[in-house]
C-alpha cells in the first residue's frame, strides 16, 4: 500500500521523510507514466521513459522496504543514512533505460550527502538557529544533496546534452542552493527546487531540436519534476501540481506524430549490472564510448549500472566481461521499441534463455530478446515474464535452453497468455538447439508453421557438452575422478577423458557417426582459439561434407557446447 503523505515539520529531514518521498514519487510516476511515455522523443522515440522511471522508482521503493521493513510501517527508528542508502541501492540495481539510470545516479548523489552519518545531527532547527547561519541545518543539507545529485548525474553521462533531465536537475539544484543559502527550511528548499525544475522543463523545447520539432517538453525532465514535486509534498504535506508543466517555451510546429524520429541511430540498447573497480570502469567508459552513444555508467563502491546504445551488443557485453563481472544483462532491439512508440506490437518475437554473454549478443543480433542464466542461478518466472513483455509482440516463441527450465518457462508462458499474448514454448534442452531454432525462425510466416519449423530444427540437433568433474562420481560411462573432462551427449556422460581437445574429438566422432551437415561449436571463456582450430580441422578431415561454425559463448558458458544438425 502506498504510504500516505503526512504533514512534516518544515525542517524535518529523516528516515520517515525519505520513506514518504519514495512512496509519493512512486505513486505520482505511476499516474504520469503514460503521459510521459507519450512525449518521449529523445534520445530514442521508444515511448518508455515514463515506464522506465516508474520501474526504477519501484525498485528503489522495494529496496527501502526490504532492507528496512520498520521504515515502511512507521514503528522503527531507522537512521536517515541507512534509509537513503537502501533507497539509492534499490534504484541502482533496478534502473531501467537511459532515464532510469540517470534517476538512480541522482538518488545516489542525494545518498552521498544525506547518507553521511553527520547528517543525522542536522535535526529540525528552531527560528533562532535558522537565522544564525545561512546554509546550515536540514535546509542547507538538502540543498547540498540536490547539488551533489546533479553533479554526479552530469558526470555519469558520457556526453551531456542540455534540454534533458540533466538540465532540469541542474536548475532544481541551483534553486535549492539559493533557498538554502537564505536559511530556508528543508520544505522551502524542496519547493524552490520543484519550482526551478518546472521552469527549466518549460524551456527544454527551445534547447533541444528534437523536442522543438515535436512540440513537447523533455520526457525525462517531466518525470524528474514529478519526483521533485513528491519531495516537496513529503516535507510540507501540501499537494504538488496535479500534472507537470508540459507547455512549450517557444512557438514550434506541432508534428502530427510526436514520436517521429530518424531511425539512423544504434539498433540496440544494452544494460547490465557490473561488479568492477573504478579503474576498470574508467577503461570501460572509453571502450563503450567508441562503440555507441547514450552512454551512462552510474554507481560506485564496486557496483555499477551500465547503459549504452550500440549496433554490436555482443561487443558491449564483452567490454563488461573485460572490466569485471556483468550480470542481469538486458539487450533490447529498438525496432521493437519504435513499433511500441507508434502504438504497435510486433506480430512475433523470440525470447531465448542463454548461458553466456557471447550467446546473448549473438541471439540479440538475430532479433531475439535474451535472458542470461548463470550456473546455479536459474531465472525465475518473473524474469522470463518480463522478457516476454519486453519483446512487446502479439506472439512469442520461448526457447528455455534447458530441460530444467521447462517448468519455469511454462509458468511464464501461462501468465503471458493471461495478458493476451500467444506464447509457444519450444522444448530446447541446450543453447545450441536454441541457435538451430532461431536460424529457421520466420516472423513473416504463420505462427503455427513457424513453431513447427523451429521445433523440428531444435529436435534435429543433437547436442553435446564438455564439463570438468568436480569430484569422483559414477557416470553412465564409468567412474570419473575429480579433474576429468566429461563429454556429454544429449545430457548423458558418454566419454571420460583427460584433455579438452581429445575428449571433444571423441564426442564429435560419436555425434557424427549417425550423420550430420553442420557442426556448431560454442567455446567457453577459457578455451583458447587453437582448440577451435584443431576441432574444425578434425571435422573437415573426417567429414568433408560437414560445415563447422564457431562462436564464443562468453562468461558463464560451459567449456564447450557442440551441436550437430
Amino acid at each position: 500500500m502506498p504510504h500516505e503523505s503526512q504533514p512534516q515539520h518544515p525542517d524535518a529531514l529523516d528516515a520517515e521523510a525519505v520513506r514518504t518521498w519514495s512512496s509519493l514519487a512512486l505513486a505520482a510516476l505511476g499516474r504520469a507514466r503514460e503521459d510521459i511515455d507519450a512525449i518521449n522523443v529523445y534520445p530514442v522515440a521508444d515511448a518508455d521513459t515514463g515506464t522506465n522511471l516508474y520501474l526504477t522508482a519501484e525498485s528503489a521503493d522495494r529496496g527501502l522496504a526490504e532492507a528496512f521493513p520498520e521504515v515502511t510501517d512507521g514503528t522503527g527508528r531507522t537512521s536517515l543514512a541507512e534509509a537513503v542508502r537502501a533507497w539509492a541501492h534499490g534504484a541502482l540495481v533496478g534502473a531501467r533505460g537511459n532515464s532510469g539510470t540517470i534517476l538512480a545516479q541522482l538518488l545516489r548523489g542525494v545518498a552521498d550527502v544525506l547518507g553521511d552519518e553527520r547528517a543525522e545531527r542536522a535535526g529540525p532547527a528552531g527560528p533562532a538557529e535558522r537565522g544564525q547561519q545561512a546554509g546550515q541545518g536540514p535546509g542547507g543539507l538538502l540543498a547540498r544533496a540536490l547539488t551533489r545529485a546533479a553533479e554526479e548525474a552530469y558526470a555519469a553521462v558520457a556526453h551531456p546534452v542540455e534540454g534533458t533531465m540533466l538540465t532540469v536537475a541542474g536548475a532544481a539544484a541551483r534553486a535549492g542552493e539559493a533557498a538554502g543559502a537564505a536559511a530556508g527550511t528543508a520544505a522551502e528548499v524542496a519547493r524552490a527546487a520543484y519550482d526551478g525544475a518546472r521552469a527549466a522543463l518549460a524551456e527544454t523545447p527551445g534547447q533541444l531540436a528534437a523536442l522543438g520539432r515535436a512540440g513537447v517538453v523533455d520526457a525525462g525532465g517531466c518525470g524528474l519534476v514529478v519526483v521533485f514535486g513528491a519531495l516537496w509534498q513529503a516535507l510540507s504535506g501540501q499537494e504538488a501540481a496535479a500534472e507537470p508543466v508540459r507547455g512549450r517555451a517557444v512557438p514550434v510546429p506541432q508534428s502530427p506524430d510526436p514520436c517521429a524520429q530518424e531511425e539512423d541511430g544504434p539498433a540496440y540498447e544494452v544494460i547490465y549490472l557490473l561488479e568492477a573497480s573504478e579503474g576498470a570502469v574508467a577503461e570501460l567508459r572509453e571502450r563503450l564510448d567508441g562503440l555507441g552513444d547514450s552512454l551512462v555508467v552510474v554507481g560506485g563502491d564496486g557496483l555499477w549500472n551500465v547503459h549504452v546504445h550500440v549496433d554490436d551488443p555482443g561487443a558491449a557485453v564483452e567490454a563488461g566481461v573485460v572490466a569485471g563481472r556483468p550480470y542481469r544483462i538486458r539487450i533490447t532491439h529498438f525496432g521493437d521499441e519504435r513499433r511500441r512508440a507508434r502504438g504497435e506490437r510486433a506480430q512475433r518475437a523470440v525470447v531465448a534463455v542463454v548461458p553466456g554473454e557471447g550467446l546473448a549478443g549473438l541471439c540479440g543480433e538475430a532479433g531475439a530478446t535474451t535472458v542470461l542464466v548463470r550456473p546455479g542461478e536459474p531465472p525465475a518466472v518473473a524474469e522470463l515474464l518480463d522478457a516476454v513483455r519486453r519483446a512487446h509482440a502479439r506472439e512469442v516463441v520461448l526457447l528455455p535452453g534447458g530441460a530444467e527450465l521447462r517448468a519455469v518457462a511454462a509458468a511464464a508462458a501461462e501468465q503471458a497468455r493471461a495478458e493476451g499474448v500467444r506464447v509457444a514454448v519450444i522444448p530446447t534442452r541446450s543453447a545450441v538447439q536454441g541457435l538451430a531454432a532461431l536460424a529457421v525462425h520466420d516472423p513473416e510466416g504463420s505462427f503455427d508453421e513457424d513453431v513447427v519449423a523451429m521445433t523440428a530444427a531444435a529436435g534435429a540437433t543433437r547436442y553435446g557438452e564438455l564439463a570438468v568433474a568436480e569430484r569422483q562420481s559414477f557416470t553412465s560411462a564409468g567412474i570419473c575422478q575429480a579433474g576429468d573432462v566429461l563429454g556429454l551427449i544429449d545430457g548423458d556422460v558418454a566419454v571420460i577423458g583427460s584433455g579438452l581437445a581429445e575428449t571433444a574429438e571423441a564426442v564429435l566422432d560419436r555425434m557424427l557417426g549417425s550423420g550430420g551437415e553442420l557442426v556448431t561449436l560454442v567455446l567457453g571463456p577459457d578455451v583458447p582459439d587453437v582448440v577451435a582450430e584443431r576441432l574444425e580441422a578434425y571435422v573437415q578431415q573426417g567429414h568433408l561434407a560437414v560445415d563447422t561454425v564457431t562462436y564464443r559463448g562468453g562468461r558463464y558458458s560451459a567449456p564447450l557446447l557442440v551441436g550437430v544438425e
